[in-house]
């Protein structure tokens, strides 16, 4: 009855079949670890924002790595601007997300001589990349800057190639520790963005605070793979059944083929057999018939 799921085609069919079920149901696990991800940086955006903002030097030190607990927290520093190390960082979108320009990054020296670098913001890129931009001029003297603490950018976090031989004073990172090498002043480890003052005319433009409502599609991802999963042996069952009816009519149909063949060609030999019994009938009544009476 089901002889032929031993047949090539469908012992093909079950094995691909196995092999996609596991491979379903990881794949939505991956897209669940995602969902859980963006939950949870979402909570830990929420609480940064919300918490009371701190001495920068309090979160980070020279050389130090930020810790992932303390990103997006609110943070002040007081100092002057060190414009003369003032670079631009390429290839990044404006509030819009669409407008690609430039953010403008200047070292803001505090008062025991280290530095903290500060995401003033942006502005757009213009029409020669080879040159700076046209960037407006930090506040002079001494000034105090509010911001989200950020962790120092690499090429692993980012994805974003540290390209070199670029124009002078442009980078495709904010990393402190580079800009620490380029300055020879002891640099805190990560950058502030900052959210106040807000500059003149909105330019350099502010970095807006980052997306923490949103969960993305990853947990309804999650769902159809799974289910796709589930859907594999439910198709299979349906397709097995499928194929032994239609397995089942095709030798109904043989079967009553057959027997119909089998009844006409009875049929034909009942009809030739009935006028050879009549001729032979008559010939043995002429042979038996009584000859005429002589006069």
């Amino acid at each position: 009855m089901y002889r032929f799921l031993l047949s090539r085609q469908w012992v093909i069919l079950t094995l691909v079949g196995l092999v996609l079920i596991p491979v379903m149901i990881k794949l939505g696990y991956w897209q669940f670890h995602r969902h859980q991800h963006k939950v949870a940086q979402n909570q830990l955006i929420a609480r940064s924002l919300d918490a009371d903002a701190v001495p920068v030097a309090t979160l980070t030190a020279p050389g130090r790595e930020l810790p992932r607990r303390d990103m997006w927290r609110t943070v002040t520093a007081t100092g002057t601007y060190d414009t003369a190390h003032e670079v631009v960082v390429r290839q990044r979108t404006a509030a819009d997300e669409q407008s690609i320009g430039y953010y403008v990054v200047t070292p803001l020296v505090l008062g025991d001589g280290r530095a903290v670098l500060v995401n003033r913001g942006w502005v757009s890129a213009g029409n020669d990349l080879t040159k700076f931009p046209d960037v407006p001029a930090a506040p002079r003297g001494k000034v105090t800057v509010t911001g989200r603490m950020m962790a120092d950018e690499t090429t692993a976090a980012s994805g974003i190639k540290d390209t070199r031989g670029l124009p002078a004073r442009q980078v495709m990172l904010i990393n402190s520790a580079e800009q620490a090498k380029r300055t020879g002043r002891a640099m805190l480890g990560g950058y502030i963005e900052q959210t106040a003052p807000k500059p003149a005319h909105n330019t350099p433009e502010l970095v807006p605070e980052p997306d923490h409502d949103s969960i993305g599609p990853h947990m309804a991802y999650a769902v159809q793979w799974w289910l796709f999963a589930a859907a594999v042996p439910v198709g299979w069952v349906v397709l097995v059944r499928r194929e032994r009816r239609d397995r089942a009519a095709a030798a109904k149909e043989a079967e009553e083929a057959r027997e119909a063949g089998a009844a006409a060609a009875a049929g034909d030999g009942g009809r030739a057999a009935g006028p050879a019994a009549s001729g032979e009938a008559e010939a043995a009544g002429d042979e038996a018939a009584p000859a005429p009476a002589s006069p």
